[in-house]
């Protein structure tokens, strides 16, 4: 059957398809394409091939613990955890017997990875803290999601049990943070020196950011081989100062989640989105982030109890758009392991 969209965009696809590496102007090219076109169903059926190809039908679900809730006084502004939102008056840090029983849980329901998130301003010493007494506790890799760090504090995590870091580049940074971009990159090439696996996400994508920014925080991935990456939506909490740019839809996520994953070629070893959703598992996407604890999203302390999707809730999203997520492989196996499995 003949398709009915332009020739390019079909090269584009079979390029990407064969994990030729893509360029920016043809990744640039796909972020043209329209959200209701067959061009659009085209391109999200070919990443969802890749991916299921790739990671050989295994669903992926990293257990988010936000281990504190402060008025943080970096004031980010898509972040409900900071002084200037005033959803949170006080520091509240969840006990440690609290979060051992979450990570007991997580491992209970198959979680593949524990993401532990701080604010910006959490004590170091005591995420290491974290790290070790979870590393005793359960047999679940952990992965910290903390602020800059030196290569001494990056040695410091591994010694402390964790096998990996989630760190992203936002888009904004610089002008709805008060970050600095090249720091940030900085800290990815410290994960890499010191051996910690980086995780990433293209996020918070708001209606507001264009397709070149997007798509350089696409190739940033790429380019420094990311463990996983994806794309995840800004959530427009109460009073939000970026309320009124809107939200991007479920849908328009899922066509960004494609063309991020024909960007990462053969890179990654999981593709992720969020907030949990079935659109972007059929356009490539593999990895949820199930949420406990505090959320840079919600106006709850603990997510759990407010806009936060339990594990079980990830698990029957994903068996319902047949990824299986009690395969035992994740993207922390080796090579050797997934290709076994996928020989079988």
């Amino acid at each position: 059957m003949k398709s009915n969209f332009a020739p390019r965009l079909e090269e584009i696809l079979l390029k990407a398809e064969e994990m030729t590496p893509l360029t920016r102007d043809e990744a640039l090219a796909l972020m043209r394409v329209e959200l209701h076109s067959t061009a659009c169903y085209a391109l999200m059926a070919t990443a969802n091939r890749m991916s299921r190809s790739r990671f050989g039908g295994k669903g992926e679900n990293h257990f988010h613990i936000g281990l504190n809730v402060e008025p943080c006084p970096l004031d980010c502004r898509f972040c409900s955890l900071t002084r200037k939102a005033g959803i949170f008056k006080e520091k509240i840090e969840f006990p440690l017997d609290q979060v051992v029983a979450w990570a007991r849980q997580a491992e209970a329901h198959g979680a593949d990875a524990l993401n532990l998130m701080t604010t910006g301003t959490y004590p170091f010493e005591r995420l290491l803290e974290v790290g070790r007494t979870l590393g005793k506790t359960v047999a679940v890799p952990l992965v910290a999601n903390t602020r800059d760090i030196s290569h001494r504090e990056g040695e410091a995590l591994l010694a402390a049990g964790f096998v990996g870091a989630y760190h992203a580049v936002r888009l904004g940074e610089g002008r709805d943070t008060p970050l600095d971009r090249e720091k940030r990159i900085k800290t990815i090439r410290v994960f890499k020196d010191v051996g910690l696996q980086w995780m990433n996400c293209v996020e918070p994508v708001g209606p507001e950011h264009s397709a070149e920014e997007i798509v350089d925080l696409m190739f940033l991935a790429r380019d420094n081989g990311a463990t996983y990456s994806g794309v995840m939506r800004r959530i427009n909490f109460p009073g939000s100062p970026m309320a009124g740019f809107g939200m991007i839809s479920e849908l328009e996520m899922a066509r960004l989640v494609a063309v991020s994953r024909l960007v990462m070629g053969d890179v990654p070893k999981a593709h992720c989105t969020h907030e949990p959703h079935a659109a972007s598992l059929m356009a490539g996407a593999n990895l949820f982030f199930p949420e406990v604890g505090s959320s840079p999203r919600d106006g709850a302390a603990d997510t759990a109890k407010g806009r936060g999707t339990g594990i079980e809730a990830c698990r029957r999203l994903q068996l319902e758009m047949e990824w299986d997520p009690g395969l035992p492989t994740n993207c922390f196996s080796s090579l050797a392991e997934r290709d076994g499995r996928l020989a079988k």
